[in-house]
C-alpha cells in the first residue's frame, strides 16, 4: 500500500506518545482487533491523517510481521496505493488477490508479491476525513466481499471515525507516535510446552513463532537440529539467532508466509554439511515451523561469506527491479522501453529473449520491439491472422498472464508457436491500462521453468508498469513523429548551390526524450550571384512551434525575394508574428550578401552574435546592434549593418543551443567555441570539416542546435569594403542609415 513516491521517516513533531495519546491509540486498537476478529481476517491497521492533510501515518496495526511497518510508515495521500485511494476518494477499496493487486497497484505488488486480499475504508465523521482502515485476509479466501462483510467493515470504520472525532471534539486529537502501536498476538507464552508433551516426542524439530516473528518455543529436537540451545533461541528471530540462516531469501520466506497466510518451505545448509528443510505453517496467532533433515538443494542461495550458486530470489533482484521501475517512468520512446526490458528485466528473471507486441486498430498484434529473436521468427509471429488464438491474444482476452512452464505445455496449447523453436518456457504478460489494451510482453526461457507465486506476482506487477510506459511511449513517438515530419518538411532538404559561395550546415536535435525543436535556417538565391541567409530559434518544442517556424521561414523567403533589405525583412516578419496573436517569440539573424564583392548586410533580432573567422585564423565575435525578439512589439526596429567577408573568411551563424547548456556558463562556452573555431584548420579547410569540428562531441541538451557556415570564394572586384570593426563603429554612429548590399 505504499509506492516509491511515499516519503520516509516520521513527521515533524512526532515522538513518544503522551498518556492521552496512548489511551487513544489503545482505544483504536480495541476497535481494530474486534473488526479483524469479526471479519475472520488475520490482520489490519489504522492510518491517521497528518495535520497538513497530505499524508497518512500508520498509528496501530495487528497480525502483521514486524517488518511491515518499515515501508508503510507514511504514505502520501496522492500515492497510487489502496489505503490512500480509499481516504482520498472516500470509498471502499477491495483487492481480491495478488493478480488484481498487480493490475491495479503494480508498484505495491512489487513490494508485496504475496497471495493476500485486503479492504481499505476511509474513517469519516461529521463529513471530515480522519484517516483510513485496512484489513488483510489470506489469498485463499473467496474473491468477493459478501454483504455481511461489507456491513461489518463499514461499522468498524464508523466506530473508528467516531473515536477520532470525539477526541478532536474534546481538544485532545489522537496522534500517531514515532513508532506504530503493535497489538499483541495470541501465541503461547514461553515455557508453555511441557517436556513430556506430544510435540516433544516427535523426531522432527518444531518451533513456534509469534506474530512478531520471535521464537515463542522450541523443542529439544529443534534445538539439536539447529545446533543451538532452546533457551537461547526463545525470544529471538531465527534468522538473527542463527548466522547461517541470516540471509534475505529466508527472511523473505517467513514474510511471505506471514503476509499470505499460506504454507511455504525452503531448504538450507547448516554448516558444514547438514541440509535442513524448514516448513512454515501460518495462522492468526503465529507460525509453526517444522524442521527436518533434507537432501541437498540443487541451487541453494549463497551463504554469507561463501562462494557458490544462488537461487533466484526476489530480494536479490530488488535493486534491478526498482531501477527498472524508475527507468520505465522516464522512458520516452518505444525503443527506450524495449531496451529497458532487455537490459534490466531479462537478467533479473533469467529470461533469454523478450518481444513486445502492440495491439493495432484491427485487433492484431504487431511486433514493435524484440531482443534475442532472429528476424525469421519475428516475421512469423508478427500480425497473426485475425481471430487466430495465440499466447498473446489469449492473455489479452482474459486479462491474465500465461505461464507456460515447458515446451510440452506450449505444444499442447499452441502447437503453431511451439514449432517456432527458441524457448522451453514462456511468460506471456498482458499489457493493460485502464483506458484500453496496449499489447503483450513475452519472455522466453532456454530451459523449462517453474514460476513460483512470488515471481508470477512480480512479473504481473511489472507488466502493469510496462503497459503504462509503452502507452506513453507510443503516444510520444506518434506526436514526435508528426512534429518531426512537419519540421523536416518545413526546413530545406539541402542547401542550394550558389556560385561564389560555400555553405555548410549542422543540425543537432535536443537530448533524447525532448520534443521537436524550434530552430530554423534557410539559404535563399536572389539572382545575380547574390544570396540571403537566415537562422533563428522559436520558443517552445512542440508542434505549434514547428508550424510557426514554417510560417516565419515562408515570410522571410517571400520578403527576401521581393528585394527587401534585412532591416525591412525582420520588421515585416515581426509584424506578422505579433499579428498571429501567439505566445511564442523568436530570435533571428538575417543577412543579404554579394560573394563577388565580399559584402554583406546583416540585421539581428535578439539572436546570439555571429562569429567571423578572418583569413589569418583570428576569430571575432561580431557584437552588432540589434532589435527585440520577434513577436514582442510590432513597432520594433531592426538596424542593419554592412560588413566585409574577405576571401578565406568564414561567417558562423548559430543558435543558443551551441553555447547554453545546463550547468555551463554561456560566456565560457562561447570562449571555448571561439577557441575551437580558431583552431579549425588552415583558411582553405572545407566548411563541412569545420562544421564537424565545431559540433563534434557537443553534448545534447534541452534545446536543439543549428550551425550555418558561409564563405565567399570569388575574388574581390574593385576596392575592398571597410573592415568589420569600421562598419560596426559607423553603424553605432548612424544605426538607421540605409546601406545597400
Amino acid at each position: 500500500m505504499r509506492d516509491d513516491s511515499a516519503a520516509s521517516g516520521v513527521p515533524d513533531g512526532e515522538g513518544p506518545p503522551s498518556p492521552d495519546d496512548r489511551r487513544g491509540l489503545e482505544e483504536l486498537g480495541v476497535c481494530l482487533a474486534g473488526a479483524v476478529s469479526a471479519l475472520g481476517a488475520y490482520g489490519g491497521g489504522v492510518y491517521l491523517l497528518d495535520p497538513a492533510g497530505d499524508a497518512l501515518v500508520l498509528a496501530v496495526y495487528t497480525g502483521l510481521p514486524p517488518q511491515f511497518a518499515g515501508p508503510w510508515r507514511r504514505i502520501r495521500l496522492d500515492a497510487p496505493v489502496g489505503v490512500a485511494e480509499a481516504a482520498r476518494e472516500r470509498k471502499l477499496v477491495w483487492v481480491a488477490g495478488a493478480q488484481e493487486l498487480a493490475r491495479r497497484y503494480p508498484r505495491t505488488a512489487l513490494i508485496l508479491p504475496y497471495r493476500l486480499a485486503f479492504a481499505c475504508l476511509p474513517l469519516l465523521a461529521d463529513r471530515q476525513a480522519h484517516g483510513a482502515l485496512f484489513v488483510n485476509w489470506a489469498g485463499s479466501r473467496p474473491q468477493r466481499l459478501d454483504a455481511g462483510e461489507r456491513d461489518r467493515l463499514e461499522a468498524a470504520a464508523t466506530a473508528l471515525g467516531r473515536v477520532l472525532a470525539h477526541a478532536v471534539g474534546t481538544g485532545q486529537p489522537i496522534r500517531p507516535a514515532a513508532e506504530p502501536l503493535v497489538l499483541p498476538g495470541t501465541a503461547p507464552a514461553p515455557g508453555q510446552l511441557m517436556e513430556g508433551s506430544a510435540l516433544a516426542r516427535l523426531p522432527e524439530g518444531v518451533c513456534v513463532l509469534g506474530v512478531d516473528g520471535r521464537v515463542a518455543l522450541a523443542t529439544q529436537a529443534a534445538a539439536a537440529l539447529l545446533d543451538s540451545p532452546a533457551d537461547e533461541l526463545t525470544g529471538q528471530e531465527l534468522w538473527r539467532a542463527l548466522p547461517w540462516l541470516d540471509h534475505p531469501v529466508y527472511e523473505e520466506r517467513y514474510r511471505a508466509a506471514a503476509m499470505s497466510r499460506q504454507p511455504t518451505a525452503f531448504t538450507v545448509l547448516r554448516p558444514p554439511d547438514r541440509w535442513l528443510c524448514f516448513q512454515l505453517y501460518p495462522d492468526a496467532s503465529g507460525i509453526t515451523v517444522r524442521i527436518t533433515d533434507s537432501a541437498p538443494e540443487p541451487h541453494p542461495p549463497r551463504q554469507p561469506g561463501r562462494a557458490g550458486p544462488q537461487a533466484p530470489a526476489r530480494l536479490e533482484g530488488v535493486y534491478h527491479v526498482l531501477h527498472l521501475v524508475g527507468a520505465l517512468a522516464n522512458a520516452t520512446g518505444v525503443r527506450d522501453v524495449v531496451r529497458l526490458v532487455a537490459d534490466e528485466m531479462l537478467p533479473v528473471f533469467g529470461a533469454a529473449r523478450a518481444v513486445l507486441l502492440a495491439l493495432e486498430g484491427d485487433g492484431r498484434l504487431r511486433v514493435i520491439g524484440a531482443h534475442g529473436y532472429p528476424p525469421d521468427v519475428l516475421g512469423s509471429i508478427d500480425r497473426p491472422p485475425a481471430g487466430a488464438e495465440t499466447p498473446g491474444t489469449r492473455a489479452l482476452a482474459t486479462g491474465a498472464p500465461l505461464f507456460l512452464e515447458s515446451r510440452r505445455e506450449m505444444a499442447r496449447l499452441y502447437p503453431r508457436h511451439a514449432a517456432l523453436g527458441h524457448g522451453s518456457a514462456w511468460a506471456v504478460l498482458p499489457l493493460l491500462v485502464p483506458e484500453h489494451d496496449v499489447g503483450a510482453c513475452v519472455l522466453s526461457y532456454d530451459r523449462p521453468r517453474r514460476f513460483v507465486p512470488e515471481e508470477r506476482a512480480t512479473l504481473t506487477a511489472l507488466a502493469g508498469l510496462i503497459a503504462q510506459a509503452l502507452a506513453r511511449a507510443r503516444r510520444y513517438d506518434n506526436a514526435s513523429g508528426l512534429a518531426r515530419d512537419l519540421q523536416d518538411a518545413l526546413l530545406p532538404r539541402r542547401l542550394p548551390h550558389i556560385h561564389g559561395l560555400e555553405a555548410a550546415v549542422r543540425y543537432l536535435p535536443a537530448a533524447e526524450g525532448m520534443s521537436v525543436g524550434g530552430d530554423f535556417y534557410d539559404l535563399i538565391p536572389l539572382g545575380h550571384h547574390r544570396a540571403a541567409a537566415v537562422i533563428g530559434d522559436i520558443q517552445g518544442h512542440n508542434g505549434p512551434a514547428a508550424a510557426l517556424m514554417g510560417q516565419i521561414r515562408t515570410a522571410v523567403r517571400a520578403h527576401a525575394s521581393s528585394g527587401a533589405d534585412p532591416r525591412r525583412v525582420l520588421g515585416l516578419t515581426n509584424r506578422l508574428l505579433t499579428a498571429l496573436d501567439t505566445d511564442l517569440l523568436a530570435s533571428a539573424v538575417y543577412l543579404r550578401l554579394d560573394p563577388r564583392r565580399h559584402r554583406l548586410l546583416l540585421a539581428r533580432a535578439g539572436h546570439p552574435h555571429p562569429l567571423l573567422r578572418h583569413p589569418d585564423g583570428r576569430v571575432e565575435v561580431l557584437d552588432l546592434p540589434g532589435g527585440l525578439l520577434l513577436g514582442i512589439d510590432p513597432r520594433a526596429a531592426y538596424p542593419h549593418v554592412r560588413l566585409c567577408l574577405p576571401e578565406g573568411a568564414v561567417l558562423a551563424l548559430y543558435t543558443d543551443g551551441l553555447t547554453e547548456l545546463p550547468g555551463t556558463d554561456p560566456d565560457r562556452a562561447l570562449a571555448r567555441l571561439v577557441d575551437r573555431f580558431t583552431a579549425a584548420g588552415p583558411p582553405d579547410t572545407p566548411l563541412e570539416e569545420i562544421a564537424g569540428t565545431l559540433t563534434v562531441g557537443h553534448p545534447a541538451g534541452a534545446d536543439d542546435t543549428t550551425l550555418l557556415l558561409l564563405r565567399a570564394t570569388h575574388r574581390a572586384l574593385g576596392p575592398q569594403p571597410r573592415a568589420a570593426e569600421d562598419h560596426r563603429r559607423a553603424a553605432r554612429e548612424r544605426p538607421d542609415a540605409a546601406v545597400d548590399g
